[in-house]
């Protein structure tokens, strides 16, 4: 789980930066250079797939937005998330519900985020190439669920609690064929 947090002046505008699953990838990464460039303040909090399965989606993805939060190194004093209650901060957190299409600095965090998802599944796949991740950045496409049958899933990539790879696994082991 990658997850962003961005500070951003109060007059700041920029009528391109939306939510990011609205956006291509050329454009994401477009926006990336600027809003990186332009922010008061980002911070990014990456939780692994080891911690995922430990914990949880939901949990993981509190803890990787808390990270990313304490990785602003800048003072803050208010935090708008997209739809994710938040506990821990001296300051008011407000979640949003579509907060990455209603509220600027959620839109420009998730496309830090998705951003730095994409090149870190981008390195992923020069180390595994027969799984294609710089394709599917990760998501349960047909091509990644058949490569997972082919080749298995990875331990420390791969979350083991996810159904698809759960199953895989388990085939692996062979405990359906009994």
């Amino acid at each position: 789980v990658v997850a962003a947090a961005c500070i951003l002046s109060r007059a700041y505008i920029n009528k391109e930066i939306n939510d990011s699953k609205q956006l291509t990838e050329k454009k994401r990464d477009e926006l990336f250079d600027i809003i990186t460039k332009d922010a008061i303040a980002y911070g990014v909090g990456i939780v692994s797939a080891k911690e995922i399965d430990e914990l949880n989606i939901y949990e993981a993805t509190k803890r990787a937005m808390k990270m990313a939060i304490d990785n602003l190194k800048h003072s803050y004093d208010l935090i708008l998330t997209d739809a994710m209650p938040l506990k821990g901060f001296d300051v008011e957190v407000v979640p949003i519900i579509k907060g990455d299409a209603k509220a600027l600095p959620i839109a420009a965090a998730s496309i830090i985020a998705k951003v730095t998802r994409d090149r870190m599944m981008v390195e992923l796949s020069k180390k595994y190439p027969e799984y294609g991740f710089d394709v599917h950045k990760g998501y349960g496409t047909k091509k990644h669920m058949d490569a997972l049958k082919q080749y298995g899933p990875i331990k420390g990539v791969h979350r083991f609690t996810y159904k698809p790879v759960l199953k895989v696994s388990l085939q692996e082991m062979d405990l359906f064929n009994m």
